[in-house]
């Protein structure tokens, strides 16, 4: 914390923004480490605590809505010895003051923690269907998606990233007519090289999956029942629902409004800290060192290391190396993308015997040293002797 008069701030309560996965580990740690400061969590939605990630595989797992979330706000306001103010809005930050202000009311902290996490992307679309589609960010949106799904059997996914991949798998399996719209001429373009992206679209075209690649959406007009999609090339398809998965843009408005710097999301250092004083970020909202990580692993990295330092030992957070894993059980994938696009991909397609397992190897021409890793199918058995491999710095 800075060096301001203790009497202005002994009494303060450390306040985080954010009760997804960041804000609640902050939480959790810091609670291994200090059990008496004052602890304000803000919320604005009603505070439970859930996985998200168990969002695209929860009909596989035969798992309604109101089984996904393990704890309400009471029962994580228990645990933390927390307060926790459930669907408050917070309207700005002052941070000359130490304070932010919730539906009207100024709260001072000691230290402030912005885990405001991301919202869907949105690009323009035409017709009087675009403003229906649908988008799964958190347990409210998977409310509501489920409860649309009801009594309907075909979906439209566009966006054929991770989580558009791992919806479309949940969906076929459970009996749904699927189609994956992306622009890419394959799957998972940003994590796997054209050869690899190549197989896994094999692998989701052979489990049912309707794949429309190298094309967009142009436009979505309502029929009688459902929607009719006119694609980029002129192509039409007809689905009961349509859910955008085209990614994330970090939630930054709140920070920005305050005069934080914004690179990309709300900029950190290594230590979590903003460009204000007290004030922290993590999780999908923050790019810490100019870099956006809107995985699990790095959120739990940063999380531990940050409450450290609200306990008063300045903790760098440092990334190990951190797989991807894609819950796709029809072509399973792990991935360690590349940190530079300075190397070369060595490729295996139908490696180990098995229908559509790849195994690719991104390593330094000269050093030979492996810097990341795109494994399919039965080929993810050799996650762990390369994670050890590349920990270790070693040449292949």
């Amino acid at each position: 914390m800075s060096q301001r008069d203790a009497s202005m701030g002994q009494h303060d309560p450390l306040v985080i923004v954010g009760t997804g996965l960041a804000g609640y580990t902050v939480a959790r740690e810091l609670r291994k480490l200090d059990g008496d400061t004052p602890l304000v969590i803000v919320s604005r939605n009603d505070g439970s605590f859930y996985s998200k990630p168990a969002l695209s595989n929860a009909l596989a797992m035969k798992k309604a809505p109101s089984e996904l979330a393990s704890f309400d706000a009471q029962a994580m306001a228990a645990q933390l010895r927390a307060q926790i103010w459930t669907y408050r809005q917070v309207e700005r930050i002052v941070p000359v003051e130490h304070a932010i202000v919730v539906d009207g009311q100024r709260l001072r902290y000691r230290a402030l923690v912005l885990a405001t996490g991301a919202a869907p992307r949105r690009v323009p679309i035409e017709g009087n269907g675009a403003g229906d589609v649908l988008s799964v960010n958190d347990l409210h949106d998977y409310v509501r998606f489920r409860e649309t799904l009801a009594l309907r059997r075909s979906v439209a996914i566009v966006g054929a990233g991770l989580i558009g991949c791992e919806f479309a798998n949940d969906l076929i399996a459970a009996g749904y007519a699927v189609s994956l719209i992306d622009p890419a001429d394959a799957p998972l373009s940003r994590l796997l090289p054209p050869e690899v992206g190549a197989e896994y679209a094999r692998a989701l075209a052979d489990a049912g999956v309707d794949l429309r690649l190298s094309r967009g959406v142009s436009a979505i007009v309502r029929r009688e029942s459902g929607y009719r999609l006119t694609l980029t090339d002129g192509a039409v398809l007809d689905a009961d629902v349509v859910v955008s998965a085209i990614g994330l843009v970090p939630n930054t408005s709140l920070a920005s409004a305050a005069g934080l710097q914004i690179e990309g999301g709300i900029a950190t250092d290594a230590w979590c800290r903003t460009s204000a004083p007290d004030v922290y970020a993590l999780g999908d909202c923050a790019a810490i060192e100019g870099r956006v990580q809107p995985y699990v692993l790095p959120i739990m990295h940063a999380a531990r290391a940050l409450a450290r330092t609200l306990c008063g030992t300045l903790t760098q957070v440092v990334f190990p190396v951190m797989p991807i894993v894609v819950k796709t059980p029809v072509v399973p994938a792990v991935i360690v993308p590349p940190a530079t696009p300075q190397g070369r991909w060595t490729i295996d397609v139908g490696t180990h015997d098995s229908p559509h397992a790849a195994r690719a190897l991104f390593e330094d021409p000269a050093t030979k040293r492996l810097m990341g890793f795109a494994l399919l199918g039965a080929a993810t058995a050799d996650k762990a002797a390369l994670l050890k491999q590349m920990a270790s710095g070693a040449g292949s």
